[in-house]
């Protein structure tokens, strides 16, 4: 079995096709979850509910997602990479349309849908990169590969919130599911060969597919605390964008296109930022400083996001939007990446889906958490303030347990 730090090119696709693939899927699988977070007030005013309801939403989806990262990666191994995000995409398809019924319970259920397609996108597409990135490349590939997420939110931003204002917001989810099924038939040709380590007689055990990953991640304390950060850094990201618009349009009076489009931009620099904080992952601080650095930007741009109402220029809003979106997104490559140097050989896409699971724990409760405080306080931008505390928890985990990683890392 492959080292997930040995390159080992997989038969015929390339190296960039495999990337451009992956980036492809986990976009359309992102802007998917984020479809309902784009529109979140016009859906809310139809349904007649609040609109902080959309924590519960995103919190069901990645309910769905926690429990597919954990059997990833047993059926990655099992089908192949490929077929596992195939299903994915059509899972997320099916949630999209369920959710146009414009019934409460019915998009719970999308919801979940929509999470269990999403959760074996990233073990999936870490499997196939593992084996194709020489290690010194490996923080800035994962990161360009996990630039599909922000991407997503670029596209959900930006198409999204005008699709429901020309043909209605039933429409738009029928065209991001349309995307999905469309993607998945068109990585079908490449099956043959990225899914050509697959192993037919791996068993889909419900016990060990879930507890295993687990198990493994908790038996290493590298691995445990990476998991611990990236349920920290979970809750700072998604509550930004699950948020963001609702923040523009309840606290700053902006219409839905105008706060889309400036989620888009936010999104935009979440792209930019994984790109950059990989390349200075790889290049000058390493892994573990590199995401301090970024829980000290996140915790930074918390305290001053309350404040935004008061400026007088949009400007200066974008740029601080900007840099929350870079530092709040531009962690995951590198998180991956480190997780696929920490697990043990060949056991990258396991360790991927026990951490993956962790992740999604920190969106299951801290988006419903945020909107509660939002709630409560009568204000979005105060909710964004109390951020800091995962952010700062996050860069005291990193620094007291820095020597726990191999070297290089730090």
């Amino acid at each position: 079995m492959s080292s997930p730090l040995q390159p080992n090119p997989v038969n015929t696709a390339s190296s960039a096709i495999t990337l451009t693939a992956t980036v492809t899927i986990q976009s359309l699988v992102a802007m998917s979850l984020l479809t309902l977070p784009a529109i979140a007030p016009a859906i809310a005013a139809v349904l007649d509910v609040p609109t902080a309801y959309v924590g519960v939403y995103v919190a069901l989806a990645y309910m769905g997602a926690m429990a597919a990262s954990l059997l990833s990666g047993s059926a990655t191994r099992r089908y192949g990479a490929i077929r596992a995000s195939q299903a994915g995409l059509i899972l997320c398809a099916l949630g999209l349309l369920l959710s146009t019924l414009a019934s409460v319970p019915l998009m719970a259920l999308g919801a979940i849908l929509i999470g269990l397609g999403y959760g074996p996108i990233t073990p999936a597409s870490s499997h196939l990169l593992a084996r194709t990135t020489p290690p010194d490349r490996m923080s800035f590939v994962f990161s360009i590969k996990q630039t599909g997420v922000p991407l997503g939110g670029v596209l959900a931003g930006l198409i999204v919130p005008s699709l429901a204002q020309w043909l209605g917001w039933q429409a738009a989810f029928g065209v991001v599911a349309a995307a999905n099924a469309a993607c998945a038939l068109a990585v079908q040709p490449l099956r043959k060969s990225l899914d050509a380590d697959q192993n037919p007689k791996q068993k889909l055990s419900a016990g060990q597919g879930l507890a295993g990953p687990l198990r493994l991640v908790f038996s290493q304390r590298s691995l445990a605390v990476l998991a611990g950060v990236s349920f920290l850094f979970s809750i700072t990201q998604l509550s930004l964008t699950s948020y963001m618009v609702t923040f523009l349009h309840h606290d700053l009076a902006m219409d839905l296109v105008a706060a889309g489009v400036i989620l888009a931009v936010s999104q935009a620099a979440g792209v930019g930022g994984r790109l950059l904080w990989g390349y200075v992952s790889d290049h000058y601080l390493g892994p573990v400083s590199t995401l301090a650095g970024l829980a000290a930007l996140v915790a930074l741009c918390a305290l001053a996001t309350p404040f935004l109402h008061l400026l007088d220029t949009r400007w200066v809003l974008i740029l601080v939007l900007c840099l929350f979106g870079g530092s709040a997104i531009g962690w995951n490559g590198i998180y991956l990446a480190e997780v696929a140097r920490q697990a043990p050989d060949g056991m990258a896409s396991m360790a991927t889906g026990g951490t993956l699971a962790m992740t999604f724990l920190g969106v299951v409760v801290g988006p419903p958490i945020f909107g509660w405080i939002a709630s409560l306080s009568g204000s979005y931008g105060f909710a964004y303030a109390t951020l800091m505390v995962p952010a700062g928890v996050c860069l005291v985990l990193l620094w007291r347990y820095r020597g726990d990683f191999k070297p290089g890392s730090a």
